[in-house]
């Protein structure tokens, strides 16, 4: 393997010169089109002939009569994480309602599939995504963004009683989900263009991807947690000594969570391992909290007590995203 520089050209273009006997080898001259394609692992590939078209995969599901609704849903998002670029419905024709239905529920949920053909006894559903628009760095860079703007509001709506803002924290935690199916894709159509090539520092990298969208689908699920219990709490309100202990608690998941990700991105050590540290005193701010909601009765306790556990568990996802991304840079050291 070897190493080229890249060069700044022009105050916003990024240039890197390619191999002599590469181009001597494909006819190449100075002036001549090459093309450029971004792999599902992040790399790119220099061609000197445009690449033939890959036929779609394509996944046929049969419907039962009986089958609920989330069943099928659940057949659909597997053959969309599975890379199925083409998903055939078949089904007999009293069923045409119900499965369109789904299929269009289907097409909200995740990013890229739309129903091209419908007849009365199937659907055919493609995925029009393209992994060079959304790569997995740009996915779970907006999974962190939305899980911060969502941890804020809900924390915001509890306090206030706002229920149209709790209402508007669980609708993002749909967004968080579809990015993260997304990097379930491209991990799985990364694992199978690397099968086999003895690629283990590429293939690592893609499970980090994976690992960490999945720890802030966690961190979005925790944040709706904290929201759905807003309506319960708005009720008597939320007394401001109370208030201030989860706003301190929050800001400190929260700061877990920036550290981590910067951390990630940096691939700074020490930043990681601060992250990973300030689960001491983050601990001390939760164990206070359960300290006076335990003072609550009936609704309120539960429901405070989901509140206080999902702050805790969102700063320990956190840690674990810190973690990841000290293993990753230990990796990175030569």
């Amino acid at each position: 393997m070897e190493g080229r520089k890249l060069q700044l050209t022009g105050g916003s273009t990024y240039v890197v010169s390619l191999p002599k006997k590469w181009i001597i080898a494909g006819g190449l001259k100075a002036g001549d089109t090459v093309f450029v394609d971004t792999e599902p692992d992040g790399s790119i590939s220099v061609r000197s002939q445009p690449r033939d078209k890959v036929e779609a995969r394509k996944k046929v599901l049969e419907q039962k009569d009986d089958e609920h609704r989330d069943h099928l849903l659940r057949k659909l998002i597997g053959a969309y994480i599975g890379g199925y670029g083409l998903i055939e419905v078949r089904f007999s024709p009293e069923l045409g309602p119900f499965v369109r239905r789904v299929a269009r529920d289907f097409s909200r949920l995740v990013i890229g599939p739309e129903v091209i053909e419908e007849s009365r006894n199937a659907i055919l559903i493609q995925d029009l995504s393209d992994p060079a628009e959304l790569s997995t760095e740009k996915c779970i860079r907006r999974m962190y963004m939305t899980d911060r703007a969502m941890l804020e509001d809900a924390l915001e709506a509890l306090k206030k009683g706002d229920e149209t803002l709790a209402r508007d924290v669980a609708q993002r935690d749909q967004d968080v989900d579809r990015l993260y199916w997304m990097v379930a894709k491209q991990y799985n159509a990364a694992h199978r263009s690397l099968r086999g090539t003895g690629d283990a520092a590429t293939f690592a990298g893609i499970q980090n991807h994976r690992l960490i969208a999945k720890l802030l689908e966690r961190v979005g699920d925790h944040a709706e947690r904290i929201a759905a219990n807003v309506p319960i709490l708005a009720v008597k309100g939320i007394e401001p000594k109370l208030a201030k202990e989860l706003e301190a608690a929050n800001a400190s998941a929260l700061e877990i969570l920036d550290e981590a990700f910067n951390a990630l991105v940096t691939g700074d050590i020490d930043v990681a391992n601060k992250a990973v540290d300030s689960r001491g005193p983050h601990q001390k701010l939760i164990d206070s909290l359960q300290h006076h909601v335990a003072t609550r009765k009936g609704e309120e306790l539960l429901a405070l007590a989901e509140v206080v556990d999902s702050i805790d568990r969102s700063a320990g996802y956190a840690t674990d995203i810190a973690e990841i991304a000290i293993n990753h840079a230990i990796s990175q050291t030569p």
